[in-house]
């Protein structure tokens, strides 16, 4: 994480965030560090349907035909906050958490983290399996701070 801020700064660069199932964790995880405000910019949890589309201007459509646990939603969500935020590298996250909600399409643990930097947008679909709501965010997390890294290189 240390790293991460630290290449993030000289590099100067902002990040901004729209987090769904994990509730703030990614931006609480940056801003944990000190020397996070010299790079971390926006974090947004737009928890609700209705947030995404009020907030994150995410089209109804997407979330209708789609879900809120979709491709479609995660890229709306990330291309939208970039217009937003004005951040260099931007990530949503949208997911279910559980240990209720998933189906057979979409089981729990089953997370889509956006990474937007410039105009380069990478959607990554993730499935973690067998772990509890705590373990698939804190997994989420790290996997999104991982791409993060990469994304910042």
């Amino acid at each position: 994480m240390q790293t991460l801020i630290k290449l993030l700064t000289k590099k100067k660069l902002k990040i901004s965030f729209a987090e769904s199932c994990t509730g703030g964790l990614l931006a609480s995880a940056i801003t944990s560090i000190s020397g996070s405000s010299k790079v971390f910019n926006l974090g947004l949890v737009t928890y609700s349907n209705q947030a995404k589309i009020k907030v994150l201007k995410v089209n109804k459509n997407i979330i209708r035909k789609y879900g809120a646990v979709s491709h479609e939603c995660c890229s709306a969500m990330v291309k939208n906050l970039s217009k937003v935020s004005k951040a260099n590298i931007n990530v949503s996250i949208t997911g279910i958490a559980g240990p209720k909600g998933g189906t057979k399409q979409k089981p729990v643990g089953l997370v889509f983290i956006g990474v937007k930097k410039g105009k380069k947008i990478q959607i990554n679909k993730c499935i973690f399996k067998g772990k509890t709501r705590s373990s698939i965010q804190k997994a989420t997390v790290k996997k999104a701070l991982n791409l993060l890294l990469r994304a910042a290189k």
